[in-house]
């Protein structure tokens, strides 16, 4: 009888390698491998052994680091996109164009199922679940680790007993890493008032006392440009990752709050994401009118709660997209920040669309600013204010109310 296939998304890390052996022994299904390539930087021939040893059948590799620039971290910059005023949404941004390629390859295959190694005490489940079955309804989804309640210690006493390798990393930490940051999670950090020790981070230099200066040029609030060499998005992320974390810029510390209502202590070290969404902020001070920018804050708080809670392809996130692309016409110009020992600040900015005009702010001679207008100005803005105040003390004088 011809085994029925299911697609599994396979980082190679400890819980997609025990799924693989879980979904043979425990579903009876052959299992078809599939890495995609987000910017992890992996040595993906060695994950392509590793999938095979294990027992999958094939092993499907796609490079898709473009697109995930392209179609997800480049809206993301322009939305602002920090969960919570904090977490630069990396691995949220990933997994929807992860569980899309997995509905592609599923059809190719001829797979009736489709399959993930994520926990039922994290984020990712959603965004895998509610992507795959926007996609295709039709298919079944698997998730071992959830469904059989497992846990990291049960995962690796496992993987001993099945020689299934696993990476000493990942006894320590559970790790996810794209173009856009990296997230770190388990072992010692779990414990919310533990400093996180040195040896969980890759791009952050500690102990770096040098002060540095980086310029990002942008052109419709997508970055074109760092120290005024124009590279690709994927070029420039890496350049601005590798200088913001030399000086010690990119690491969040924050309790956070999962989708399941769970609180959880997560670290991210986002160098790039970090530094470029801060000049991003920055230069929309510049241009954008004092309502738009209202408005937009609120737009971009929404837009980063439905990547951060699984809802990539929920109509409302195409419908803001809309907006901030319209808001990104004049966001158009040059930021210049400064970093030292893991601070990271603006120091200077400019734009063909600014907003801000020297010869009104300034207090020297030569303001165009007639400040004798100012006093009516006044009087109009507080008038309710005022009126309301002069009300109140009357009735405290009186003890009376004045119905």
């Amino acid at each position: 009888m011809v085994k029925e296939k299911v697609v599994l998304a396979f980082s190679g890390g400890l819980d997609t390698s025990v799924c693989v052996r879980y979904l043979q022994m425990i579903n009876k299904v052959d299992v078809i491998t599939l890495t995609v390539d987000c910017g992890q930087n992996e040595d993906f021939e060695e994950v392509e052994i590793k999938a095979k040893t294990i027992g999958a059948i094939k092993h499907i590799y796609i490079d898709a680091r473009e697109d995930f620039a392209r179609n997800y971290v480049i809206p993301s910059i322009k939305a602002n996109g920090l969960y919570q005023c904090k977490y630069p949404l990396a691995t949220a941004l990933a997994r929807p164009l992860i569980a899309a390629k997995a509905i592609e390859v599923a059809a190719k295959e001829g797979a009736n199922a489709v399959a993930h190694g994520c926990t039922g005490k994290g984020n990712d489940q959603i965004r895998f679940d509610v992507t795959m079955q926007s996609l295709n309804p039709k298919l079944n989804i698997l998730a071992p680790i959830r469904d059989m309640n497992l846990t990291r210690d049960i995962e690796v006493k496992f993987a001993k007993e099945h020689n299934i390798p696993v990476a000493d990393e990942a006894k320590k930490y559970s790790i996810d890493l794209n173009l856009w940051g990296r997230a770190i999670e388990g072992g010692n950090i779990e414990d919310a008032y533990q400093e996180p020790p040195e040896d969980a981070f890759q791009f952050v230099k500690f102990n770096n006392s040098d002060v540095g200066y980086m310029e990002i040029e942008f052109d419709n609030g997508i970055p074109i440009s760092a120290d005024g060499n124009q590279m690709q998005i994927r070029d420039l992320i890496e350049y601005v990752n590798n200088k913001a974390g030399h000086h010690g810029v990119g690491i969040t510390d924050h309790i956070e709050d999962r989708v399941i209502g769970i609180k959880s202590r997560e670290i991210y070290e986002a160098p790039a994401a970090t530094s470029i969404i801060e000049c991003h902020k920055d230069l929309e001070k510049l241009v954008l009118t004092k309502h738009e920018l209202r408005f937009k804050q609120i737009v971009d708080e929404q837009w980063s709660w439905l990547v951060y809670s699984g809802l990539w392809q929920d109509p409302l996130r195409s419908d803001l997209d809309n907006f901030i692309d319209a808001t990104q016409k004049r966001v158009s110009g040059r930021v210049k920040l400064k970093m030292h020992n893991g601070s990271l600040r603006v120091v200077g900015r400019e734009s063909k669309y600014s907003l801000y005009k020297n010869d009104l702010a300034t207090y020297t001679t030569g303001s165009t600013f007639d400040q004798t207008l100012a006093k009516g100005f006044i009087e109009l803005w507080g008038l309710q204010t005022i009126t309301a105040n002069s009300i109140a003390s009357r009735v405290d004088e009186t003890g009376q109310s004045l119905k």
